[in-house]
């Protein structure tokens, strides 16, 4: 949660049902699913399928969720069994083309999120403050939520079978949360006795020809270190197909009550961390001609060192953990301002960030009106006190903290507010305000800017036909 959610706002989401060759899932006691609807005039309504009827196998295959039915479903012909009103009934089908079948199900996963089997040291959900959307609270371990969101698991509640299923129906890549390769230590860091007999799945998914993208997050004096050494040789070992590893600092809020006391990174020991984490890259670039171990943006700024250029990154594999997304955001956004555009009258904008973001989000904004005097931003870096003074990343940055802050300071009558503060549908922020409740409490009009560098500059510069802006040495 607090790792995916850190950086100024590019967030990519992968993947949606119908993307059945990568599909991730949980398996567990052999279930059906229900049908909640049945899409008229489809096959599974030519088969009599009603709303309420069982899907309980397709080809001798259990159908778990409806992540299993997707992809056992998508064929031109398969055996299906279910339990309707008056038994257990069985059809051969046979389809022109595979595609959609017509059943759809309560939840995109057809039963219930599979929760969290750890107690994690350094868990930032368990250091929330109360008052937050009730959703936020819920902690999940759920591979399909791996394929479908990008979440990342710690393999605690698999099982043989399960890893068996996955190799043999090649579904890959898998995200995994790995922190450390220590057995003993994990056992720590996870709280949970299986934490460090399921590393023996790594090699058995990468033997078996699964890519997986690792993340490490760090807690000082525990697992970096010459800990952090021995798991990024052990692996090391299992790269390429171990494809990406990102590590990320543990977050701390100042909701730590009876949990573990963390000690948060400085400069010194978040250089330490780089360091060791480009040590270990470098050493892929030699054996692969690529990187593959990235630290996140975050050590940088705590250890006040540059971002690393474009080309350190090279395909950007671990966005969601903030690796590389502030390099990205200048990239897009300088890119577009390098072309034409046409900008009617003056513009003036009050926008709010994080603290971690601000000194890029001042610099952009400064450029922006560099090239367009036209245009005047006025940046508001938020101290997000609602967490606590740690957290700095403006994806937790919430309505009352901005509030408590601009409130009378704002110097336009238009607040932008990067889209990452909100949920999915881009209308409330993480401690329940909507923005519609912030635009009427602030008295101005509140624009969500899109999450990318060049799509924000679009909404800044209205894009069209170029006209004169200033250039660095001249003008054009």
């Amino acid at each position: 949660f607090a790792q995916n959610w850190w950086h100024i706002g590019v967030m990519y989401r992968r993947g949606g049902r119908n993307a059945f060759p990568f599909l991730l899932f949980l398996g567990g006691e052999s279930m059906a699913i229900k049908i909640e609807r049945v899409e008229a005039g489809s096959e599974a309504e030519a088969l009599g399928l009603l709303p309420g009827d069982e899907l309980l196998t397709v080809d001798q295959n259990e159908l778990n969720d409806t992540l299993d039915y997707d992809f056992y479903t998508d064929s031109k012909s398969f055996h299906l069994k279910a339990r309707v009103a008056d038994g257990i009934r069985e059809w051969d089908v046979q389809r022109a083309e595979r595609g959609p079948f017509g059943c759809d199900f309560s939840t995109y996963l057809g039963d219930q999120k599979h929760s969290c089997s750890n107690h994690c040291m350094f868990c930032f959900i368990d250091q929330l403050p109360p008052g937050m959307r009730e959703s936020l609270y819920f902690k999940d371990d759920d591979e399909r939520l791996s394929f479908l969101f990008g979440n990342y698991i710690t393999m605690t509640n698999m099982q043989d079978h399960e890893i068996d299923r996955i190799i043999k129906m090649h579904i890959s890549p898998i995200n995994i949360s790995v922190h450390t390769t220590n057995p003993q230590l994990r056992v720590r860091m996870l709280a949970n006795k299986r934490g460090g007999e399921v590393l023996k799945y790594l090699p058995r998914l990468v033997e078996g020809g699964i890519a997986v993208n690792c993340q490490l997050v760090l807690c000082r004096g525990i697992n970096d270190g010459d800990e952090l050494r021995r798991t990024l040789a052990d692996l090391l070992e299992l790269t390429p197909m171990v494809q990406s590893i990102a590590a990320v600092p543990c977050g701390i809020t100042d909701y730590r009550q009876n949990l573990f006391k963390q000690t948060p990174y400085d400069a010194a020991s978040s250089a330490e961390v780089i360091d060791i984490m480009e040590e270990f890259g470098d050493e892929c670039k030699r054996r692969h001609g690529k990187r593959i171990i990235y630290p996140s943006d975050e050590w940088y700024l705590k250890a006040g060192r540059r971002i690393p250029p474009t080309e350190f990154y090279e395909d950007f594999d671990q966005l969601e953990n903030g690796v590389g997304m502030m390099r990205l955001f200048e990239d897009e956004f300088m890119a577009e301002l390098d072309k034409p555009h046409r900008v009617y009258g003056t513009k003036q904008l009050d926008v709010v960030t994080g603290t971690m973001a601000a000194p890029l989000i001042q610099r952009m904004m400064a450029e922006l009106h560099r090239q367009y005097p036209m245009i005047e931003v006025t940046v508001h870096p938020i101290q997000n006190k609602f967490f606590g003074g740690n957290v700095g990343v403006a994806g937790l940055v919430t309505a009352t903290d901005i509030i408590n802050q601009c409130e009378g300071k704002l110097t336009s009558g238009t607040l932008g507010v990067p889209a990452v503060m909100l949920r999915e549908e881009k209308d409330t922020f993480l401690d329940d305000v909507t923005v519609a409740q912030l635009a009427q409490r602030m008295g101005v009009k509140v624009e969500v800017l899109p999450t990318s560098g060049g799509e924000e500059a679009k909404a800044l510069l209205r894009s069209g036909l170029h006209i004169s802006r200033r250039r660095k040495g001249g003008t054009t």
